[in-house]
């Protein structure tokens, strides 16, 4: 839109089923999004309108809600389902505090799909082999394109707490400051924007995806959410003594009771499941443990104060709108039915049957499908609409016959 169109008010309408557009650029039957497949409208956030900074000419981006011509969000929106959850928090004296981890990998350009990533030449005139990991030195050439990052993330508001080099070839991580939820779902949504713009002009390819590498750790997005009383601000996972309460346990016994229905969300790609059954510090699992990496959710060590529950299975690769949204949303299911969690687990351990994960993407969307807990969270609208979507890629990606295939089955009687 004109930035004069902007200013004057002048509404901005899209077609409903847009929301449910596959990742190859399809659509699932009409049925699933209305079959007249009206509009919806984009209301633009006032907070969230931003001068692109890596723009050589003047542009702006505005993130909007999709709402309905009625005037209500529509259910096939995850920042309007990850508003909704907030407001149920509301509802109950609360209010949800969130930070997210971003893992990523800065490659090469790669031109031929059909061939690895390879990270870029380094100052010394090598590729970096993986002995990098959380180095303070750096030959790696990437300065510049970190300076810039640094310095758009500055113009659009973004606070960094800590970055770093993570244990892949090439492969890096930013903490954001935690706070609230919907602000944190934007700013990833930012960033991750920001890394792929800013990467571009320097000759460089950002990529987000779960496991881009073999034999090699995958990224994720960890997020991190502790609950305070809206009105005095207190933690309310811990008690004045200091201790965990019991909507501590309720909380993580209601993720624990979601997090199989709703992997999907977390792990919404094909390539999700390379990163979360070749796991390395990647649990594909619901168990709960302090300050162990094994366990699909981590209780930090942390003060009392500071006490959060860390949901270890989303990618990179999730919308973080939806990925935040279930997360807070399985925790509320807990603490409205009071369920209580499994006991804690530590060390090495085996995962019991009942706190498994779906492991491919196949496997989840039936679990969603079939989840009567999915459709009285998020509505049957959008989780039918969400499976159909997905269902599409999923094929897509079955219609190809793999490198792996070629090589290794062609030479079989």
């Amino acid at each position: 839109m004109t930035a004069e169109g902007f200013l004057e008010g002048r509404r901005l309408q899209m077609a409903r089923g847009v929301l449910l557009q596959c990742i190859m650029g399809g659509y699932p039957p009409a049925r699933f999004y209305g079959s007249d497949d009206g509009d919806l409208a984009l209301t633009a956030d006032p907070q969230q309108i931003h001068r692109l900074p890596w723009s050589s000419q003047p542009r702006a981006l505005a993130i909007c809600d999709a709402d309905e011509l009625s005037g209500e969000s529509s259910r096939l929106s995850t920042r309007g389902q990850l508003k909704e959850v907030i407001a149920r928090y509301a509802a109950r004296g609360l209010a949800p505090v969130v930070a997210t981890e971003l893992e990523f990998f800065v490659f090469a350009p790669n031109t031929d799909p059909t061939q690895p990533f390879q990270p870029p030449l380094g100052l010394d005139g090598r590729r970096e082999d993986g002995h990098s990991a959380f180095s303070v030195s750096s030959n790696n050439g990437l300065r510049p394109f970190f300076s810039e990052v640094y310095a758009c993330m500055a113009a659009l508001g973004l606070p960094r707490d800590t970055f770093m080099h993570e244990m892949g070839v090439s492969q890096f991580e930013i903490n954001l400051l935690h706070g609230d939820p919907l602000l944190l779902a934007d700013q990833t949504f930012l960033f991750k924007h920001l890394l792929k713009e800013v990467a571009l002009k320097h000759g460089l390819t950002v990529v987000c995806m779960a496991k881009p590498l073999a034999h090699t750790p995958g990224s994720s997005m960890h997020i991190h959410q502790s609950l305070v009383e809206s009105a005095s601000g207190r933690n309310v996972f811990s008690d004045e003594a200091g201790e965990p309460t019991a909507m501590f346990r309720h909380f993580i016994g209601g993720l624990q009771a979601g997090m199989a229905d709703f992997t999907a969300l977390f792990a919404p790609n094909v390539n999700s499941y390379q990163r979360l059954c070749h796991p390395y510090a990647s649990p594909n699992n619901a168990c709960w443990s302090h300050d162990n990496r094994a366990a699909g959710l981590r209780i930090p060590a942390s003060s009392p104060v500071a006490r959060r529950v860390e949901n270890r299975l989303p990618g990179a690769d999730a919308n973080p709108y939806l990925a935040i949204a279930a997360s807070l949303a399985a925790g509320l299911y807990g603490i409205e039915n009071e369920l209580e969690p499994t006991p804690a687990i530590q060390g090495e351990f085996a995962v019991p049957d009942s706190l498994s994960l779906p492991c491919t993407l196949h496997a989840a969307l039936e679990r969603l499908k079939r989840s009567q807990l999915a459709k009285e969270l998020f509505g049957n609208e959008f989780v039918e609409g969400y499976v159909a979507s997905k269902t599409m890629e999923l094929t897509s990606f079955s219609d190809e016959i793999t490198p792996w295939e070629r090589r290794v089955l062609a030479a079989q009687a």
